[in-house]
């Protein structure tokens, strides 16, 4: 069974981890997001970032993937268009999270 999302448009598995991160991500969109204000110095947003690496690879490497591009948005970090990759590189391992730390880069 295949869902589709309202922040990403592609298909992704409902396992109970894309479920439990991608309804953690929607949760702080409906409340929290209104008082942060819409500020992200990135396209897409980090939270819409953070939604659409979940799905796509999973709690624990999407998971990480958003914590970092969060931390990059911050004062003196990067801006622009930073897409989540379609596929983890092959040295992007579970037990090194480190390494899904990536500068912002055109895809």
């Amino acid at each position: 069974m295949m869902i589709r999302s309202r922040n990403w448009s592609g298909p992704w598995r409902p396992t109970p981890g894309r479920l439990f991160g991608t309804g953690f991500v929607r949760f702080y969109q409906l409340t929290l997001s209104g008082f942060v204000g819409n500020s992200c110095r990135h396209y897409p947003t980090c939270s819409e970032f953070a939604y659409e690496a979940i799905a796509r690879h999973g709690l624990w490497h999407g998971g990480w993937m958003g914590l970092f591009r969060v931390a990059r948005c911050g004062p003196g970090g990067t801006h622009g268009i930073d897409l989540v990759p379609e596929a983890l590189e092959t040295d992007q391992r579970w037990f090194a999270p480190w390494r899904l730390w990536r500068i912002s880069r055109k895809s």
